[in-house]
């Protein structure tokens, strides 16, 4: 049955390579005596120059696709709407690979400024922006999230102690302009020990969406996140702005709960080729992204790992990066009692979510990921931010609401880390085209109790294992330096808040201390001398007592086994949603 699955996934996936550019911006509407119904292009042209946009999504998943083009076409055939700002929570371009994402707005004229947290998908836009056509403000999504929350009442600013000590705090960095020296405008303030942050008025909200009624009420069952959807609406209401929804299919009413009435919606632009996520329509969609599904979740992860290696659009794993992620497992069990609420970040912290899954740990834990989606396993690769088998679906706003009140741990990735236990994730090198951006980085590294970093422990190298034990087999470039290139994560700030900071990376393991970064594991094979303080800028304080030896299971793979703390009487155990308001599927 799975080699059948893997079959019908290639066929899909061939189908989908030779049509994904396939589209029409004039696909009429349906015939339903209602004006809101409309065209596509005719959606695009309602749109005002220099309207400020937010759109709902992450990643490859709740793409207005059939609207993007749109607009595009609309700016070429015309010229309006030009001047655009673009406010996207979640990264949803394509590395420029990909037809249909938020890049196709990146073109000279027609997106003048954008605002968004993630930024390395939106290659359109940082070349724009290296040719100093295009403004761009980096903003952490969870701060975002509260900005547009806060629209929606009529507030203009929100204050909080998230992204103070890294780049986007101005007494440490250069605060939400990515160019200092084009002069554009400043978007945060030291407000006493915390910052304030600002966002530009939402005239236009544009979301994906399910399904529509004839009277357009909008629906969202089979949805694979909510993301931001109701809180641009609700911006773009308070702001005298519109409200564009894109949907895949036409229902009758009372289909299933109302999630968006009529009233508040300007515009209904039917697609039968609106995706639920990449590739995947909502007339087809796939019941695994959905709180009703069925499917076996290892099952449903093995899909879409194979999706993944076919696509080749996300790094594909070594084996080594199983045994990090065996690494980081073994301490994150140590770490975390049974119960914990837990985030995965993209990246290595994938494959150490599917090994402590793999191992037996799935049911002590509650995953989730930055749109909402809550339980089930995060979903790699093109389809982050999705989870499989999920049990339920909150706004994202809601999702980092969640981390401030219990966040128990959070699992990311690295670039660079330092003497200090600061971490750049943002700063890949100079320039627009070179830069990643935060993410929700800061604000769950900011909530969380515990944080494990996970990384390799070089650029380019190449280690091997055998019989139980590593060797450095080519030196690369390490990732481990006196002083990053931008923080990103400040580890003064999280000693401070008593934060556990852990560092795992392929020769062993570092913890954050008062007295700096201190080495507690070392792999079997790698020499601590020879092979990590020789080669390392960075500071390392070594403990009083040897350093131990990480068991060979855990780069063997054999008897390989994870147990959890157990609670306490004080942690908490209840479901991380309880006490979370709005629409919950």
């Amino acid at each position: 049955m799975y080699e059948l699955s893997k079959i019908r996934l290639l066929l899909h996936i061939l189908n989908w390579r030779l049509h994904w550019g396939s589209q029409n911006i004039h696909y009429p509407a349906p015939d339903l005596d209602n004006p809101k119904f409309v065209s596509p292009y005719a959606a695009a042209s309602q749109i005002p120059d220099g309207s400020v946009i937010a759109t709902s999504g992450l990643a490859a998943n709740q793409w207005a696709a059939i609207l993007h083009w749109a607009i595009r076409a609309s700016f070429e055939n015309t010229g309006h709407p030009r001047n655009l700002t673009v406010v996207a929570i979640g990264g949803q371009g394509a590395r420029g690979r990909v037809p249909g994402s938020l890049e196709e707005l990146g073109l000279e004229g027609l997106c003048t400024r954008f605002f968004g947290g993630h930024l390395e998908t939106f290659k359109s836009y940082l070349r724009l922006a290296d040719a100093g056509k295009l403004e761009l403000q980096c903003i952490p999504q969870g701060v975002l999230a509260h900005l547009i929350d806060g629209q929606g009442r009529g507030e203009d600013s929100w204050v909080t102690d998230t992204g103070v000590g890294t780049f986007v705090d101005p007494r440490v960095g250069r605060g939400t302009p990515l160019f200092t020296n084009q002069q554009h405008e400043q978007w945060v303030s030291v407000e006493g020990d915390k910052l304030r942050f600002r966002l530009p008025k939402i005239d236009v909200a544009i979301f994906n969406a399910p399904a529509a009624d004839r009277h357009g009420n909008i629906y969202l069952k089979n949805c694979a996140i909510i993301a931001e959807t109701f809180e641009i609406i609700r911006a773009a209401r308070k702001n005298g702005g519109q409200v564009i929804a894109n949907v895949g299919l036409l229902v009758e009413e009372g289909y299933d709960r109302i999630a968006v009435p009529a009233e508040d919606v300007d515009a209904v632009v039917y697609y039968p080729g609106t995706e639920q996520v990449a590739s995947v329509p909502h007339r087809s969609y796939m019941p695994l992204f959905t709180t009703k599904s069925d499917m076996p979740r290892e099952k449903g992860i093995a899909l879409l790992r194979f999706v993944n290696e076919v696509l080749r659009i996300t790094p594909v794993r070594r084996p080594i990066d199983t045994i990090l992620a065996r690494l980081a497992a073994s301490l994150f069990a140590e770490s975390a009692p049974r119960g914990s609420l837990v985030n995965i970040g993209v990246g290595l912290p994938e494959e150490v979510c599917r090994v402590i899954c793999e191992a037996g740990l799935y049911d002590d834990i509650k995953l989730f990921t930055e749109s909402g989606v809550i339980g089930g396993l995060p979903a790699p690769g093109v389809f982050f931010g999705t989870a499989v088998c999920p049990e339920k679906m909150i706004s994202s706003l809601n999702a980092f609401k969640m981390c401030a009140e219990r966040l128990d741990v959070s699992i990311l990735g690295v670039l660079q880390a330092d003497s200090e236990g600061n971490v750049n994730v943002s700063k890949r090198g100079e320039g627009a085209i070179n830069y990643v951006g935060p993410g929700g980085f800061i604000d769950f590294s900011t909530s969380a109790r515990t944080v494990i970093f996970v990384t390799s422990w070089m650029f380019n190298g190449k280690i091997a294992s055998k019989n139980g034990r590593l060797h450095i087999d080519s030196q690369g470039k390490i990732k481990f330096v006196d002083q990053v290139d931008e923080i990103t994560f400040s580890g003064k700030h999280a000693l401070n808040k008593g934060t556990n900071v852990f560092f795992v990376t392929s020769v062993g393991v570092f913890q954050l201390t008062e007295q700096g970064m201190m080495l507690i594991r070392v792999m079997p094979g790698i020499d601590i001398q020879n092979d990590i303080l020789r080669k390392c800028s960075m500071r390392i304080v070594l403990p009083e007592s040897e350093v131990p030896v990480v068991a060979s299971s855990v780069v063997t793979g054999k008897n390989f086994r994870l147990n959890m703390k157990k609670l306490t009487d004080s942690e908490c155990t209840t479901e991380p949603w309880a006490g979370q308001t709005g629409f919950i599927i």
